[in-house]
């Protein structure tokens, strides 16, 4: 593994156990990188890099990624899946974004609908938010009893625990915004036509809750970052950083997962296309 990939790793990574205060965590340090343009061009090549890995995996068939992006309304999911992974064939990828459960997904155990969108033997799969905002949205707005969500973080270890021990590696990326930074963006959204769309008023209400969820956060990253599962904290405040830093681990991890083209039973050269 390269320095600048150790690097990465050694100060984004949670370690199991660690106690993580977030305010300790600067969203805007740019520490690991360098010239802002230089690192941009960087990224779309491991952007390359990541495409060429995937290829493989795809080709191997027998493992999988899951990627975990994680964070407050604006911190950039949508905006890491275009920039990360832009460069991948659709073919081996899929994106899944979870909303407000379904009255179906209300009828089952609140990791029903996360277990069906795993990816399958060969692929990367991007959550866009997932099971942790039944910790997150679950504990700040008491949608369930305190006792209920306590067990969830056992819960959530032991599930992708058993993922992991049948072949899907786990990456999860808390997207690290500060609350000013978020301030701006809502603020694009209302100043700018094209973006309106993107603006929810709900958001603003969560923002309200803005100390309520760190604390929930941090719980989140104390108790749910396995040597299986580790949590990575990205700070986000700068586009530029947080997609390089992503790009580098997701890199990193697949060229330690390591996939291979599959050998075949014939020899090339015993056929001749006419």
């Amino acid at each position: 593994m390269a320095d600048q990939e150790q690097a990465v790793l050694k100060k984004l990574r949670v370690e199991p156990g660690e106690k993580i205060r977030l305010r300790d965590r600067n969203p805007r340090d740019k520490s690991l990188f360098g010239d802002e343009q230089e690192t941009k061009a960087a990224t779309a090549a491991l952007a390359k890099d990541i495409d060429t890995l995937q290829d493989r995996l795809y080709a191997e068939g027998s493992r999988a990624l899951l990627v975990i992006l994680q964070g407050t309304d604006t911190s950039g999911k949508d905006g890491t899946i275009r920039s990360v992974f832009n460069a991948t064939g659709p073919l081996g990828v899929s994106v899944h974004a979870f909303g407000p459960p379904s009255r179906l997904e209300l009828e089952h155990d609140y990791l029903w609908r996360v277990h069906a969108a795993a990816p399958r033997r060969g692929t990367i799969g991007i959550f866009n938010r997932s099971h942790y905002e039944d910790v997150l949205i679950g504990k700040v707005h008491k949608l369930a009893p305190e006792k209920v969500v306590e067990q969830r973080y056992d819960q959530i270890n032991a599930f992708e625990k058993m993922l992991a021990e049948n072949g899907t590696t786990i990456l999860k990326f808390m997207l690290h915004i500060s609350k000013d930074e978020q301030k701006e963006r809502l603020q694009e959204r209302l100043d700018d036509p094209a973006k309106h769309w993107k603006f929810n008023p709900g958001d603003l209400e969560d923002r309200e809750h803005w100390d309520d969820y760190q604390d929930a956060y941090e719980i989140m990253l104390n108790r749910c970052s396995t040597k299986w599962a580790p949590w990575h904290i990205i700070p986000a405040d700068r586009k530029w950083v947080r997609n390089a830093a992503i790009a580098t681990i997701v890199k990193a991890t697949l060229e330690e997962m390591d996939p291979q083209y599959p050998e075949v039973s014939w020899k090339p050269g015993d056929f001749k296309i006419e």
